[in-house]
């Protein structure tokens, strides 16, 4: 601090700024003041946690696509189901039981956004060690289209790159489902 209190008693610096006709003179004691307000010792201190009510044993295992889509069909909310589109992801431990759901995103009759960063994120905070993809078609339409195609794509490349793999994505309506698994488009 005694080294820069010397800077400024000996350096009469000063920048001059003009913006719109307006003049701000900037000297080292004003970016002085600037940097006392900063306090480098508080820091946000980040808790990785993951805690359950349900036992481990007490969780559903699903161990085929029929499994997965009743699980998620009693998940969701059947008020939206043929109404608005989400996304939601099943968390799994590695005996493939269910650790849990959570919905990433609900957007409108025709589509909805999906953020890689907030689905692994997911998979990461709860500890899990594989993911499956879900959403609904509120049209009914079972076939993915070709925006599932890619973002199942994209979602299982980032899945290998950080070791939780994306096991299966579901399309689900009211009256069926269509895995890509079960059709070979993993």
């Amino acid at each position: 601090m005694e080294a820069l209190n010397e800077i400024e008693q000996n350096s009469k610096v000063s920048e001059t700024l003009v913006t719109k006709n307006e003049r701000f003179d900037v000297t080292i004691e004003n970016q002085l003041k600037s940097h006392e307000s900063i306090r480098l010792n508080e820091v946000a201190e980040i808790t990785l946690a993951y805690r359950t009510k349900i036992k481990a044993s007490q969780r559903p295992r699903v161990i085929c696509s029929k499994q997965v889509y009743e699980v998620l069909l009693r998940f969701w909310n059947q008020d939206a189901l043929e109404y608005i589109e989400q996304f939601q992801v099943m968390l799994l431990s590695r005996g493939n039981r269910v650790l849990g759901i959570c919905t990433i995103s609900t957007g409108g009759t025709a589509g909805t956004v999906v953020d890689p960063k907030v689905v692994f994120a997911t998979g990461l905070k709860a500890n899990a060690s594989s993911i499956i993809l879900s959403h609904n078609h509120p049209s009914g339409n079972l076939q993915p289209s070709e925006q599932d195609r890619r973002l199942t794509r994209r979602l299982v490349e980032i899945g290998r790159a950080l070791d939780l793999p994306i096991v299966d994505h579901i399309i689900l309506g009211s009256e069926g489902y269509f895995s890509f698994a079960d059709e070979g488009e993993l």
